[in-house]
């Protein structure tokens, strides 16, 4: 009897962090997202995708405590300022660079890092803030198993957002020319495709992504300059899993780096506390065994 009680208590505990698993993997696989739009359109990572996904958090904040909007409301207008947003930074800053060497383009989305945290340190300040949270905080109970609601909230969230993403790119015509300005820039120009206004829009819709992770994230957290730094981390670990070129690879990098860390974290011992050494292994190792990632390319080039 204690054995069968031992077992189904260790199953229970494992459906626990599975959800848990997939939640959070669903968060870092929509941030890895937002930044496989980036990549497959320059070629290059943007290293302030976190920030501007917490400068658009902030501003939710703002919205929902000073002018005490609803959050249905301040969701979808926060999201429509952060595609605003990503539009006006490629084109005031990106832009000018966008045929500069990949190094120079790593270094503008590094100075874009300090300069976001840096206007939220002036504006908001340093201070760690709880965010508001439109979803009850008692679990659900299935089967014995206790679900957060926030938990629930995220796998939501992040599956709606991915499948509309998806439907974009495939169903739309806007998003097939993104596509083929990121696959074919020059061919494209020749068709007619303003692919500058493509890359625009690319990192408008990259920064929309974001924010809805800043949103997601920050209830679970804790709401301050620094809230990002670490998921941005296992965004990136995720979409080099699965591929820079691949916003498939980016899902499932990322429902299985949330998996692993959930199960590392919780059956060994200590491993908790190493949870950012994890992301930084499984990035060397992918690249030195896999550098296309599992579900991207991987060019060969004659020297």
């Amino acid at each position: 009897m204690a054995t069968e009680l031992f077992l189904a208590a260790s199953f229970q505990g494992l459906i626990q962090q599975l959800v848990f698993g997939i939640a959070t993997g669903g968060l870092f696989a929509s941030l890895a997202l937002a930044l496989v739009l980036i990549y497959r359109a320059m070629e290059t990572l943007n290293f302030a995708q976190g920030e501007m996904a917490t400068f658009t958090t902030f501003i939710a904040f703002t919205l929902l405590t000073s002018l005490h909007l609803p959050y249905w409301l301040v969701f979808p207008v926060t999201v429509a300022l952060a595609i605003v947003l990503g539009v006006l930074v490629e084109r005031v800053i990106i832009r000018p660079v966008e045929r500069a060497p990949v190094l120079t383009l790593v270094l503008v989305t590094i100075g874009l890092f300090g300069i976001f945290n840096g206007l939220m340190g002036i504006i908001w300040g340093y201070v760690v803030r709880p965010f508001p949270s439109p979803l009850p905080t008692t679990p659900i109970l299935l089967g014995g198993v206790g679900i957060s609601y926030q938990d629930v909230g995220l796998i939501a969230v992040s599956t709606v957002v991915l499948v509309l993403v998806w439907l974009f790119f495939t169903r739309t015509r806007v998003g097939l020319m993104m596509r083929a300005s990121a696959l074919y820039p020059e061919v494209s120009r020749l068709l007619g495709v303003r692919v500058g206004w493509m890359l625009a829009l690319g990192w408008g819709l990259a920064a929309g992504v974001g924010a809805v992770s800043g949103m997601l994230v920050a209830p679970i957290e804790v709401l301050d300059p620094n809230m990002m730094q670490s998921i941005l981390l296992y965004a990136f670990t995720a979409a080099v899993l699965g591929g820079l070129d691949s916003p498939v690879g980016a899902v499932v990098g990322g429902l299985a780096v949330g998996v692993i860390l959930a199960l590392v974290g919780t059956y060994i011992p200590g491993a908790g506390e190493l949870r950012v050494a994890f992301g930084f292994l499984v990035i060397i190792l992918v690249l030195v065994f896999k550098p296309g990632g599992f579900f991207g390319r991987v060019q060969v080039e004659r020297v």
